[in-house]
């Protein structure tokens, strides 16, 4: 599900989820979805998405696999539960001894920020429900395929890929996704910033808060 919109601009991520939320909500606000956001920014716009489905609202944590010596580069991703994806680049470029030594660093990595932004618990559950993957944008797409690999091995019935902007093309592996839901996909397309007025960093003590925040905002409605 893609909108036919190539000019439009977001005012910050708040508006960005919004809009997503609008986009999504007809098909899936009645469908129990889990709404799991890619930190850091990717959660803040979930977080405006699960609002506006009436949604439980989690993350997960993945990291990019950076080339050696030239960081920047990724040649693949892993998520927090070993899920990994290998482009065919890495698999030919990369001995299979370098690159699990690289998934071990970055997991290391994982496993500091899975305590910090969730204490250390364990995802929601997945089992026969919709879950709905929302990063702030889809550049490459690499981070986001060992998470709907992550959302199989978890059962999920529907696995959705959500963001509010992409390019017309992105990794192979995102059509594994049972949807793939993009508000807007301007043309040219160089970076997922450009349809922001304001992309500034996303904390982690930002991102704490919010998820505290949105507890907080469940609390009245579990009471009822």
């Amino acid at each position: 599900m893609f909108a036919e919109v190539k000019d439009r601009i977001f005012e910050n991520r708040q508006d960005a989820g919004e809009a997503l939320g609008m986009m999504l909500e007809p098909k899936y606000k009645a469908s129990n979805a889990l709404v799991i956001g890619i930190p850091r920014g990717g959660v803040e716009v979930a977080y405006y998405v699960a609002k506006r489905l009436g949604a439980e609202l989690s993350l997960v944590v993945a990291k990019k696999l950076p080339f050696p010596g030239h960081a920047e580069f990724g040649f693949g991703a892993v998520a927090e539960d070993y899920s990994v994806y290998i482009s065919p680049y890495g698999e030919k470029s990369l001995s299979p001894e370098v690159i699990n030594q690289i998934i071990d660093e970055q997991i290391d990595e994982i496993k500091r920020r899975v305590k910090k932004y969730r204490n250390g618990k364990p995802l929601p559950l997945m089992a026969g429900r919709t879950v709905i993957v929302v990063d702030d944008g889809i550049a490459t797409g690499v981070t986001l395929a060992p998470v709907i690999k992550l959302c199989r091995r978890h059962e999920a019935a529907k696995v959705v890929i959500a963001a509010p902007v992409s390019g017309k093309s992105f990794n192979p592996e995102l059509r594994e996704a049972d949807d793939i839901v993009v508000v807007v996909q301007p043309e040219p397309f160089y970076a997922v910033s450009q349809v922001y007025r304001t992309f500034g960093d996303f904390s982690d003590d930002q991102l704490i808060e919010l998820l505290r925040k949105f507890e907080q905002e469940l609390k009245p409605q579990s009471g009822n």
